[in-house]
């Protein structure tokens, strides 16, 4: 599988097949449209030519990692910024100049911007007491009672904030957003302050609140995670470009770029430089790796996920005649229902992600195997400085000695 130049997706946003998206207002089926947005803050460029589309149901993720201009898109889209450049639309209108009033979008922040010494009640009635709303107060009643039991945090309403767990806390800043029953959420990383389970259970829970509610959704991670289990569409984002947009599925399994593969996957996609002799893809080592075709350049970045490298062989080095192309396992993690080995393979360090538990321990030699109908070749320059830190570190040339291989340790 080939994937475009880096460069190719910094142009034009493109859906997950490279299609350019449109320049003008955003169709009927789309609440929401952003079109060559930029945005500079101070010295720093945020945001650059930015495209995107939320449609009219759906949950949106945008992940990136710290200082891809996640957190400066949302405000821009509520308002709270102006953007330099481009034009912001809602249901076909432009609002750019709007005020964030008139827009009627709901953000939710990392913290949970509650007033502590407030009921929870109190916190939940607040924007709909703010100036310019006329919600008499059987309507309030009937809405905070509403959120309440849709969040499970009836038995918190008189109860101080400051008096809740995080977990119930970020439920109330929440429940302030759904009250309003605004036509678009943007939520800005809500759960990062959350232990493991905790994220895990919300997650599951801003789904289904979405859907139920049958409002769209804007949500902005740095959480793979997160990105994947909760996304009908990811956008991702890289100092301040859009790479890609498509779903979780499109982006991780033909990624259009080596930085937009490393955003998902865990462990992350292994990249190895290789060149073309005859019919087979070698890497800079001469280990072959896969079959090639006769067209294109020939010096190419392979990406190979962990789990699309199988072992052939999996006789430890007592049993059988090592060969030239073995990997020695170097570190091995159990991990349940998988293990994760990290090898010494083709002059470099690669992950690998088995099934096999109980077999393997580190000094063992195996036989890796590339599934090339899962590889993607990138057509990138292959000393490029944005992939230097990036590609695993080389080992050692064929011609000197591998370094010794870690103790064998006791089998899994």
């Amino acid at each position: 599988m080939r994937a475009p130049a880096l460069e190719e997706a910094r142009g034009p946003a493109r859906d997950g097949a490279g299609v350019e998206a449109p320049a003008g207002p955003p169709t009927g089926a789309h609440l929401l449209g952003v079109r060559g947005v930029s945005k500079r803050l101070g010295r720093a460029q945020a945001l650059f030519d930015v495209q995107l589309e939320v449609r009219a149901d759906e949950l949106l993720v945008v992940l990136g990692p710290t200082g891809a201009g996640k957190t400066t898109l949302l405000r821009t889209i509520a308002g709270l910024e102006r953007p330099d450049e481009g034009a912001i639309f809602m249901a076909g209108q432009d609002v750019t100049a709007s005020a964030p009033a008139e827009r009627d979008v709901a953000l939710v922040f990392q913290n949970f911007s509650l007033y502590p010494r407030w009921t929870v009640r109190r916190n939940l009635e607040f924007p709909l007491r703010a100036p310019g709303r006329s919600v008499g107060e059987a309507e309030i009643r009937r809405r905070v009672e509403w959120a309440a039991n849709l969040l499970n945090i009836s038995r918190y309403l008189d109860r101080e904030a400051s008096r809740l767990s995080g977990g119930e806390m970020q439920r109330v800043a929440i429940g302030r957003a759904i009250v309003r029953r605004p036509r678009l959420f943007l939520m800005d990383e809500p759960l990062t302050n959350l232990d493991a389970k905790l994220r895990e259970r919300l997650r599951v829970e801003l789904v289904e609140l979405r859907r139920e509610l049958k409002t769209p959704m804007v949500f902005v991670t740095h959480d793979q995670a997160e990105a994947l289990s909760m996304a009908d569409r990811i956008v991702v984002l890289s100092e301040g470009r859009v790479l890609q947009t498509g779903t979780a599925r499109e982006i991780y399994e033909r990624p259009l770029s080596p930085v937009v593969a490393l955003q998902l996957g865990q462990p992350a996609i292994n990249l190895l430089p290789v060149h073309r002799v005859a019919d087979r893809w070698l890497a800079p080592d001469g280990t072959p790796l896969m079959a090639a075709e006769s067209a294109g350049p020939a010096e190419r970045l392979l990406g190979i996920r962990p789990e699309n490298i199988h072992l052939t062989a999996l006789e430890t080095e007592h049993h059988r005649t090592t060969g030239p192309f073995d990997a020695v396992v170097e570190i091995v993690e159990y991990i349940g229902p998988t293990t994760t080995l990290l090898c010494a393979w083709a002059g470099t360090h690669v992950h690998i992600l088995t099934p096999y538990r109980g077999r393997l321990r580190p000094g063992d030699r195996v036989l890796p195997r590339v599934d090339a109908a899962r590889a993607v070749l990138f057509d990138v320059p292959l000393g490029a400085a944005h992939l230097a830190s990036r590609v695993p570190p080389r080992l050692p040339s064929s011609s000197s000695p591998l370094p010794a291989p870690a103790s064998k340790g006791t089998p899994i």
